[in-house]
């Protein structure tokens, strides 16, 4: 088996002891802005529409909901406090891309891929509209996205990419001796605040007539029309319902085995100086990835740290979602290993932060849709870790399938179609750890995918971390 670059340029073992030395498990992107608090469902309510869950898939549906209609009365449950989970510990990428890609998208629905891109970049234009239109704080920054290959295999999938840069050209907008060479698409991406854009959309919403309660876990759905949405301590019943519950346990059985939680781990910088912004470039400032399976993605922040995250793609038997998950000693000495073989001139410097969070994976790696209860429950969930972006057209998909009449997206059949189920356990465990094991084979052997990987291919559940 091969080595990849990341093996054999290793950093000095004491520059990623000493920059994760005083490093504290805590998510950057949460701590000092200001967090309003929502008070607790309680008693009996009645209302148009209940949106449970409070991330960005709920957000987004509870401000396009008022604004299609501004005289709906629209209630909001969130189980904890608003964007705590994956909407508040992201990359804070915010592609246009709602198929996790064009190779995804086209392999899966090639005759609507066009129609996809277009209102995939659409969307992105809107979210970029809304920020503007309600003067939102979020750091929205449309930069694009620098894709960059580390290995010789890697350059090849670049050459027919528009924006393709040779080695030199690369080196010219970010300096690290591992890129080969890259491709800037310079309209696909945009990156925000994760924090912040969760508590402007929850601002905005409050602006528009939303009603918010948080610390209101909904325990059941009880009923088709009028549907009563219940929590420990009341009850809304509402004649439609928006679930966007994300990577957490589906309040619909028929969903449970749609999705499975893959943890993802993040570090970030402490802000470089002059001297270290020199010494990488980056004057443009894109998000960055490179194109392995097991990829990394890092990007600068406002005030130029530098978060750092993925590769390692963790799934824990079960398929559970704990706190205690978050904390992987070795997956985040690993990923400050491979930053300082991408930056080698960086060492010294320090990582402030570290954390992790649970990705909603579904099969076909982008969000599925649906509606149940007569057509007056509606659901998205399986986004894969590009939700920053797709949940904005989530929202309208759902309140499209709680209407009477058919739209564009509702006709689409990546929208009309579920992904194949995840198996129960242990078959899940083995299947994923295996393909984990097989995707970081093809990273060391030039690319090539085994029979294990070939076969998942083949049943449309091929997968890159």
């Amino acid at each position: 088996m091969g080595n990849t670059v990341f093996d054999r340029h290793p950093p000095a073992p004491t520059v990623v002891a000493h920059a994760l030395e005083g490093t504290r498990q805590s998510v950057y992107w949460l701590e000092d802005i200001a967090r309003p608090q929502h008070p607790r469902l309680e008693g009996e309510a009645r209302t148009d529409l209940v949106i449970v869950g409070g991330g960005y898939a709920g957000l987004w549906t509870a401000v396009r909901a008022k604004e299609r209609d501004p005289a709906r009365r629209v209630v909001l449950l969130e189980a904890s406090r608003i964007g705590w989970a994956a909407s508040g510990r992201n990359g804070g990428f915010c592609e246009a891309s709602l198929t996790h890609g064009y190779e995804n998208g086209a392999t899966r629905w090639p005759d609507e891929i066009d129609e996809l891109e277009r209102l995939g970049f659409q969307n992105l234009d809107d979210i970029q509209a809304t920020v503007v239109r309600y003067r939102m704080d979020v750091e929205f920054e449309r930069t694009g996205d620098l894709s960059v290959a580390t290995e010789p295999h890697q350059v090849e999938w670049l050459r027919e990419e528009e924006g393709f840069l040779d080695a030199d050209a690369v080196q010219a907008q970010v300096h690290s001796p591992t890129y080969l060479a890259g491709a800037w698409d310079r309209r696909s991406n945009a990156l925000v605040h994760p924090g912040k854009l969760a508590l402007e959309l929850a601002r905005v919403a409050v602006e528009l007539g939303v009603e918010i309660r948080e610390r209101s876990l909904v325990r059941g759905l009880e009923g088709d029309g009028p549907v009563a949405v219940r929590t420990a301590h009341g009850r809304v019943l509402a004649d439609k319902v928006v679930l966007a519950t994300n990577v957490f346990p589906s309040l619909l059985k028929r969903n449970r085995l749609m999705t499975v939680p893959v943890y993802d781990y993040v570090l970030m910088s402490e802000p470089l100086d002059a001297e270290q912004l020199t010494s990488i470039g980056w004057s443009n400032r894109q998000g960055l990835s490179d194109l392995a399976n097991q990829f990394h993605y890092y990007r600068l922040t406002a005030d130029n740290r530098i978060l750092f995250g993925g590769y390692d793609a963790v799934y824990h038997y079960g398929g559970r979602v704990r706190a205690s998950y978050e904390n992987r000693p070795e997956t985040f000495r690993r990923i400050a290993e491979h930053f300082f073989t991408t930056f080698p001139q960086l060492a010294g410097l320090r990582f402030s932060h570290r954390w992790a969070g649970a990705i909603d994976t579904c099969s076909r790696f982008c969000a599925f849709y649906g509606s149940t209860r007569s057509g007056n429950v509606a659901h998205a969930a399986g986004f894969t870790g590009l939700g920053v972006g797709a949940t904005r057209f989530a929202a309208d998909v759902m309140l499209d399938l709680l209407g009477d009449e058919p739209t564009e997206r509702t006709a689409l059949e990546m929208v009309q179609q579920r992904p194949v189920p995840f198996p129960p356990e242990p078959i899940a465990a083995l299947g994923i750890n295996l393909t984990r094991l097989s995707l970081d084979s093809a990273d060391r052997n030039g690319g090539r995918r085994n029979v294990l990987l070939r076969t998942l291919d083949a049943l449309g559940m091929g997968f890159d971390s």
